[in-house]
Formats: structure tokens, sequence, C-alpha cells
């Protein structure tokens, strides 16, 4: 996947890798974020996200798309993301700790982001993904 831009790509929450293929066709070429919940590296580890999205990304080779794993406070668990290939990682825990992940990250080509208050779509229970993100690209 390319890295897309950040500052304007839409977010897009998915939890399965039919939901990650539904959000990357209907973004169809706009900047698109896919994250993890909150919290969920610290239960699923880095690696299975990045299985899921690499897979979703595999049938759209264009995709604009940038995958964020949400580590919620565990420094440990972000700086693991990093290691994996992770390009964004967001974690919530103290502003100092985030600043020092930042600078690592950026030393990678990454960055690692704190609370955004950008519009988000979570795809939890959604019974037609393709349908709710066709919408919010809207």
């Amino acid at each position: 996947m390319k890295r897309g831009g950040e500052c304007r790509a839409k977010r897009i929450i998915v939890y399965s890798i039919d939901q990650a293929r539904a959000a990357l066709a209907a973004a169809n070429g706009q900047p698109l974020i896919l994250m993890s919940a909150r919290g969920m590296a610290g239960f699923m580890g880095p690696l299975w996200f990045k299985a899921l999205v690499d897979a979703a990304a595999d049938s759209y080779g264009d995709a604009n798309a940038t995958a964020a794993l949400d580590c919620a406070d565990e420094a440990g668990t972000a700086l693991a993301a990093l290691r994996c290939g992770f390009r964004l990682v967001r974690f919530t825990g103290p502003e100092e700790r985030r600043a020092r992940l930042d600078a690592i990250a950026r030393q990678l080509g990454a960055a690692v982001e704190g609370d955004v208050a950008a519009e988000t779509l979570d795809l939890l229970d959604c019974p037609d993904p393709l349908a709710s993100c066709r919408a919010f690209f809207r």
C-alpha cells in the first residue's frame, strides 16, 4: 500500500479482512487510513493487523491507504508495531512518551499520533460495510 496523505485521509476502523476490502473498494484511490480498534494491538498483536491489512490490500495495488495500529498507552507495543513496519501508530499514553516514540518513529519514516479529532467510521457490527463505506466517502 502507498502511504496516504494522513491529514486529509478518511479514517475507517476495521475488524476483518472483508471490512478492510470494503473500505479500500469504497475509497477508490482516495486517501484512507485503515485503523485498528482502540487498544487492539495489546491483545491481538501488531502482526495480526498487519497481515489483515496486507491481505486486503493485495487486491487493491493502487490503494492510497495507510494502516494505523492503535496501541493504547502501551509504549512497548507501539515500538513493536514500528518494528513490524507500521508507518502510523496511535499511542494515547503520556505526551512525553508519545513524543519520544514519535522521535523514534521519524527515524524509521513513520509517525506516532495521539488522540485525533477526525471523523472516523467504525465498522463494528456493521451489517453492510461496503454501503457504509461508500456513504462515508460521499
